[in-house]
């Protein structure tokens, strides 16, 4: 009798079902204009002559930012963690002491205004863990540095927690403050912004695929690692050896191309489903033209030419680019109604996907319950 039990349990399906979600976007307004008076530098350290008219118009054009947020100087990134994951604990209605897992995911620690270094002791997911005042010590916590596919990567891993029936509830955050590793010399800095999202996840049975139903990830360190890097200001007269956060986006963009839209058609495909099947495609908002191009590569792999109008939701033009925050500010925008073009409907599938610093890309189909 028990071995049959044992039988009947295993046959039960378990699947990875977003029960919560939460968000915390900075009130601090920067907008393009608000670069006017920087003073920028190429990579060679000469000073741009170019107006900074010319160059923020060119970064609007290319990018569809006009503004994005920073944090308060009193805040750090384990502080709009928390706010986040508070959030999320209260519209998922669980017990926050029945939490199997907290999983992290940033690229810079918590990096303070008046100090600019990375504090990553202790991690950031205790960090938050203690802010939510979490006793229960079988709540496992840890980080993952998996640049801008880092919330998505937790995520993957949060799954194959579920699946293997090591847990039943996970809290996934992502968190970054990149105003506070951007050079101000540098035009690229107009990029980056601040912000923080956070899911939860429910082991919840199904006699049919709900939830996350496949996903890949690739990282490819032989020839792109170091594509985002930590480099000295461009300004050769700044006054100290700060690292900050650079890239060489020409070869970047190349790498997003040429690799995401692929790896989301293999995502869809393993799901046994097409590009027809899909409601929503929600890409970490990285550079709006960029976006555009993966979203029409993958398009064309699926022989079509067009896509529809409506299937790419974006955020970037009033947000920035706040890393592995993107995605699951994006997908908590539109599971709480608050991005009227875009919404889910019961058995709708979306999918995720996500590209950056390693280089990494992930993709993830999902099945709205």
């Amino acid at each position: 009798m028990e071995a049959g039990l044992i039988f009947e349990e295993m046959k039960r399906q378990f699947y990875s079902v977003i029960v919560g979600s939460g968000r915390y976007i900075p009130s601090r307004i920067i907008k393009n204009a608000d670069f006017l008076d920087h003073v920028f530098f190429d990579t060679k350290g000469n000073k741009v002559e170019t107006p900074n008219e010319e160059i923020i118009e060119k970064f609007r054009k290319i990018t569809e930012i006009d503004e994005r947020r920073y944090v308060d100087d009193d805040l750090v990134t384990s502080d709009i963690g928390y706010f986040a994951a508070k959030e999320a604990l209260e519209s998922s209605g669980i017990d926050k002491e029945s939490l199997d897992y907290i999983i992290v995911a940033h690229n810079f620690g918590d990096v303070k205004h008046e100090n600019r270094k990375s504090d990553t002791v202790p991690s950031l997911a205790s960090r938050i863990k203690n802010k939510l005042g979490i006793a229960n010590p079988f709540t496992v916590v840890y980080d993952i540095a998996f640049g801008c596919p880092g919330w998505l990567q937790a995520i993957i891993q949060a799954d194959y927690y579920i699946r293997s029936g090591d847990a039943k509830k996970i809290l996934v955050i992502g968190a970054e403050t990149l105003s506070r590793v951007s050079d101000p010399h540098d035009r690229d800095s107009m990029i980056y912004s601040d912000g923080a999202g956070a899911t939860i996840l429910e082991a919840q049975e199904s006699p049919e695929p709900v939830g996350i139903i496949t996903h890949l990830t690739r990282s490819d360190t032989l020839n792109h690692a170091h594509l985002l890097n930590m480099g000295t200001s461009n300004n050769p007269e700044y006054p100290d050896n700060t690292l900050f956060l650079k890239m060489e986006g020409r070869k970047l963009y190349e790498y997003a191309l040429n690799i995401v839209p692929q790896l989301v058609k293999d995502c869809i495909e393993k799901a046994k489903l097409s590009i027809n099947d899909i409601k929503k495609v929600l890409l970490h908002q990285a550079n709006t033209k960029m976006d555009d191009a993966m979203l029409s590569g993958l398009f064309r792999l699926f022989g079509l030419k067009q896509s529809p109008e409506d299937i790419m939701p974006m955020t970037i033009a009033k947000f920035g680019n706040n890393s592995v925050a993107t995605l699951p500010i994006l997908l908590d925008l539109i599971l709480k109604g608050e991005f009227p073009q875009h919404r889910f409907s019961s058995g709708d599938h979306v999918v995720l996907a996500s590209v950056g610093a390693g280089m990494n890309a992930n993709a993830l189909v999902y099945k709205i319950r």
